[in-house]
């Protein structure tokens, strides 16, 4: 793999980044920095990630919130360890109920997507398993953000103005009022380098430092939260939030050339990237520009996606395994698929068998991929009064058709579009990546892995390549840096090609790679938002 500063050809902004101590990568410098500070008196990885989300949470309130959920993978010692802090639908939930509101699909918005959050879960559990600060410690730099407000920095400003021009429009009843108060205080959004502040988010982050999460779960703050959704009409209630706990998972994983790229099971779509990956095993690519260094893991892309909206959901209800899916076998039938023009490929029949992403890195060689996400931009629109907690709207993946197998049910969790990734090669730890961006995560993770392995290019190069989506039958999205001649190609294989100038749809993410002899970190942020490295 590739860290030579020199070799960018697609070289934007920055070089790459290394350091020895200590990396944190995030979308934001200031939750990147507060992470730093961490690592400085005496914290590791794990007390860097958490203090750097809980700022995120304030420095980017569209993409997260204290009302999300949160995944993570640890690399320490050599052994992975997974968390998956996603949390299901309220128990008094039904798809009957839905219909009877006159819904026939999820809400984007209000009360009904609202499912319970895991996000300060997360927190609290990797602290108490990893962590070497006190945890009331790694609140204190998001807590004076939110008490004293911060300048809000042009990416996520622009997204805010987004949002808040959206939902001016949409999201006109009274549940909605708290938002405009919290996040529009003056009538508008804040514009780059405006002071923004949050004192109700600085009381509750307070009382989840001071509790280890619990008041949020089971004290006032849950209280508050619920009263507030079941006078609002929802469905989410103190018992969703009293018996909620994050899970410990193994990572699963299968073999990239010579490397092993590391996913969390479903409920998460990591392995739609694993399975495309998988596909690809199977076919060499010489150089990156040449067209089927594109085409084809377009298409392998797209099988992948077939399979994972038929089988991914909650894990214990599946119907298909996670080690069928991956199967060397499986992925040879779904390969012999990609022919040489675009497809609109239909899910296979596997063989059974037994969205803010910030990453961090200690001297110690302990490294965290982690990522946190509301879903939409401020998620389901809805504010708990007194809290500054902006609900997520998770909810909206499921289907209201009973048949399908991610069907709502109360007590079950989505099929979700946040996912950690993780490198290893030969079972020694490279380092942590991610991609956020809704359906584009797994999009991003397989293109970004691609730069680095097969194509040789360094963390930061990786990330600055321009970017493909696959959006649906042979609709095909590419940025503006994409040549017309590799466009026009790609139109005459059947791919409907268009070119979008608004850096969004691509995604966002951070690499951290480790050089195993010399210890010493090679880090990549993202150029398309407000990335920053933090390094010692």
């Amino acid at each position: 793999m590739n860290t030579d500063v020199h070799y960018n050809p697609y070289r934007t902004k920055r070089e790459p980044v290394f350091a020895r101590r200590g990396v944190v990568a995030t979308a934001q410098p200031l939750a990147a920095q507060a992470g730093l500070d961490m690592l400085k008196k005496g914290g590791n990885a794990v007390d860097a990630a958490i203090a750097a989300a809980a700022c995120l949470t304030v420095l980017e309130p569209t993409s997260n919130s204290l009302g999300g959920d949160a995944f993570a993978i640890v690399s320490r010692e050599g052994k992975l360890h997974g968390l998956n802090a996603s949390g299901p639908a309220p128990h008094s939930i039904s798809i009957d109920e839905l219909n009877k509101r006159g819904h026939k699909e999820m809400p984007k918005h209000g009360v009904e997507p609202i499912t319970v959050p895991g996000a300060p879960s997360a927190w609290a559990a990797l602290s108490k398993k990893f962590g070497r600060l006190p945890f009331e410690q790694l609140f204190e730099p998001a807590i004076y953000y939110a008490e004293h407000g911060y300048a809000v920095s042009p990416v996520v400003a622009a997204h805010w103005q987004e949002a808040c021009k959206e939902f001016k429009k949409a999201l006109t009843e009274p549940v909605f009022e708290e938002w405009f108060r919290v996040f529009a205080p003056e009538g508008c959004a804040p514009l780059a380098g405006e002071i923004w502040r949050s004192p109700d988010h600085a009381k509750t982050l307070r009382a989840i430092a001071q509790t280890g999460g619990e008041d949020y779960y089971r004290g006032e703050t849950a209280a508050a939260v619920a009263a507030h959704i079941q006078s609002s009409g929802g469905f989410l209630a103190e018992e969703d939030l009293a018996r909620y706990q994050p899970e410990w998972v193994d990572p699963v994983s299968i073999r990239y050339r010579d490397y092993e790229v590391w996913e969390l099971p479903p409920n998460g779509q990591g392995m739609i990237a694993l399975m495309a990956l998988n596909m690809l095993n199977g076919l060499s690519f010489s150089a990156k520009e040449e067209l089927d260094s594109y085409h084809k893991p377009i298409e392998a892309m797209k099988l992948a996606f077939a399979d994972g909206e038929k089988y991914i959901t909650d894990r214990s209800r599946m119907t298909a395994s996670e080690a069928g899916l991956l199967a060397a076998e499986y992925a040879e039938q779904r390969r012999a698929l990609i022919g040489p023009e675009a497809s609109e490929p239909a899910p296979g029949e596997p063989p059974y068998c037994g969205t803010v992403y910030l990453a961090a890195a200690d001297e110690d060689g302990m490294m965290v991929s982690f990522i946190q996400s509301s879903y939409t931009d401020f998620g389901s629109g809805v504010v708990v009064p007194g809290t500054g907690i902006c609900l997520q709207n998770r909810g909206h993946n499921f289907s209201l058709n009973p048949a399908h197998q991610n069907a709502l049910e109360g007590g079950k969790k989505t099929y979700h579009t946040i996912i950690p990734g993780f490198l290893t090669k030969n079972g020694v730890p490279v380092g942590p990546f991610g991609v956020m961006g809704g359906f584009m995560q797994p999009q991003g993770h397989v293109q970004v892995l691609m730069n680095m392995i097969d194509f040789q290019l360094n963390p930061q190069a990786a990330l600055d390549a321009p970017r493909w989506q696959w959006i649906k039958k042979k609709e095909l999205l590419l940025e503006p840096a994409f040549s017309e001649e590799r466009a026009q190609q790609l139109n005459r294989l059947g791919h409907n090609v268009s070119f979008s100038y608004n850096a969004t749809p691509f995604g966002r993410g951070q690499i951290i790679i480790r050089n195993a002899q010399t210890g010493v970190y090679c880090a990549g942020t993202e150029t398309r938002a407000d990335g920053a490295i933090a390094s010692w």
